[in-house]
This record gives C-alpha cells, sequence and structure tokens, in this order.
C-alpha cells in the first residue's frame, strides 16, 4: 500500500496512526516534497470512481487563494489533473493506495476494508 500525506496535517497524522495500530504495511510518501504527478493522478482518479473534485483540498488556503472553487467547473478533466499536479498541497489527503483501490481522504469505515 501506498499511504500519501503531510505530516502536519492532523487528519494524515490520525491515519497513520490508525494504519501502525492496525500493523499495516504501507509506504509512506509526503505530498508536500514529493508531488503525485499527471499520470498518478489520472491513474487514481480512473481507479478510484470518484469525481474529480474530491481530489482537491477544498479547504486548504491555495485552493482558496486562487479561487477555485468558481475555476473548477469551467475546466476540463486534464487542465484539472494537470493543476493537481503542480502543488501537493492542492490534493486532498491522506490517500491510500492498494492496487486497483484508491482511497481519498481518512474514513476509518472505507480504510477497514483494505488496511488489514
Amino acid at each position: 500500500m501506498l499511504f500519501i500525506c503531510y505530516p502536519k496535517c492532523t487528519t494524515c497524522q490520525k491515519a497513520q496512526k490508525w494504519l501502525d495500530g492496525r500493523g499495516a504495511k504501507y509506504e509512506l510518501r509526503d505530498i508536500k516534497t514529493d508531488n503525485p504527478t499527471y499520470e498518478e493522478l489520472a491513474d487514481w482518479y480512473k481507479k478510484s470512481g470518484l469525481p474529480l473534485k474530491r481530489f482537491f483540498n477544498t479547504s486548504g488556503l491555495l485552493y482558496k487563494s486562487m479561487e477555485l472553487k468558481d475555476k473548477l467547473p469551467n475546466m476540463s478533466d486534464e487542465e484539472q489533473l494537470r493543476l493537481l499536479a503542480t502543488d501537493g498541497m492542492l490534493v486532498k489527503r491522506p490517500l491510500l493506495i492498494d492496487g486497483d483501490t484508491v482511497l481519498v481522504g481518512f474514513r476509518e469505515t472505507e480504510w477497514s476494508k483494505i488496511a488489514k
């Protein structure tokens, strides 16, 4: 499993503690220093079955300062994915990727299905 987080994020810290408490094996990746690429994001978006907007950190300062709430509806999926690939702080976190399963944000009920 790949666990992508921002170490200073309290939700990410909670998710990591939860994973560790279950003895889950995962590779840790800091989204700030190792931002997902366009190709990774496109692949995860396809596998997740989620709307692309779910991949945006809508509560983040960067999202708000760029006024993306108003801009995203007029952008194509490709434009949105390219934007997400420019800065990890735009991406919703944590992300948990295990094969074809991609989870965005931390919800214990969802995570417990793959993090055993």
